[in-house]
């Protein structure tokens, strides 16, 4: 079929369990991303313009012929292209929701450079969960991140999309063990409601190879179970899914954007209402 997974081309730990429940995220645009963040095993290069043009369509059959509810869409950055792609997963999109009418289509985008245009194409594809993730926190964004990336950049993406479609679910990431302190951690949690974020996750960084950046710390398991708490209690996110091995695409957390979606359209309404963190029930 030549489709990607990021399961595959991130090296992600959870693969086995991910797949083996059904679960697959994938990696639209290709293999090749223009940015070498310090962090990510895939593939830098540049693709000179190449897209599939018939991967929408790809996706969608192979999406509607597993009978999945849930699908998560992620893409490398294309900065070579004119929109960074944006037209392209947009068409994903649109695709598998006219071949799915009742799947829950989540999307890990491209920052597009901050660029509004590109960002208003996207959401016109009607994504019910959007991600963009901040990776780690604002003083080691850079060397985290490729230079093109930017805290504030992200942060401002997020808040576009919450201040466009305020329906929208909006979530983030932050990858620990990078040498963050505890104060750090608490700013971006800060930062990220204050931009309207709703969903965090919060997992363990890995090393990918020796050429990436080393781990600094191993965070233990009891540590990210405060950070969930704290994530919750005091800074008010909507679901937060926090452990050594929790990705920013994780099945935990899937399940219960799909309790709340599944909730809200039972009860009518578009808008964010009280929802129990352990079943996703409205309250």
């Amino acid at each position: 079929m030549g489709l990607a997974t990021v399961c595959e081309e991130a090296r992600c730990p959870n693969i086995g369990e991910c797949w083996a429940g059904g679960t697959a995220t994938f990696m639209v645009m290709g293999e090749v991303c223009t940015r070498g963040c310090r962090f990510c095993a895939v593939k830098t290069g540049n693709p000179n313009g190449w897209l599939d043009h018939e991967e929408p369509d790809k996706l969608a059959n192979v999406i509607r012929q597993a009978s999945w509810e849930y699908v998560v869409l992620t893409s490398v950055d294309r900065d070579d292209l004119p929109d960074g792609g944006a037209a392209h997963f947009a068409r994903c999109v649109t695709e598998i929701k006219k071949a799915n009418p009742d799947i829950i289509v989540e999307v890990l985008i491209p920052d597009f450079q901050g660029e509004e245009a590109p960002l208003r194409v996207l959401l016109d594809s009607q994504p019910d969960v959007i991600a963009q993730n901040v990776e780690t926190v604002e003083r080691l964004t850079h060397p985290v991140r490729d230079r093109r990336a930017g805290y504030q950049q992200t942060l401002t993406l997020l808040q576009r999309i919450k201040t466009w479609q305020p329906d929208r679910f909006t979530k983030s990431s932050i990858m620990l063990g990078l040498g963050e302190t505890d104060a750090e951690v608490r700013q971006c949690m800060a930062d990220l409601r204050a931009h309207g974020v709703d969903i965090l996750t919060l997992g363990q960084y890995l090393q990918p190879t020796p050429k990436h950046l080393p781990v600094i710390d191993f965070i233990p398991p009891q540590k990210f179970k405060e950070w969930q708490q704290v994530a919750g209690e005091e800074f008010g996110f909507l679901y937060c899914a926090s452990g050594p091995l929790v990705r920013s695409s994780y099945r935990a957390g899937e399940f219960f954007i799909k309790g709340v979606i599944e909730a809200r359209k039972a009860a009518g309404t578009q808008t964010p209402s009280s929802f129990t963190k352990e079943t996703g029930h409205e309250q």
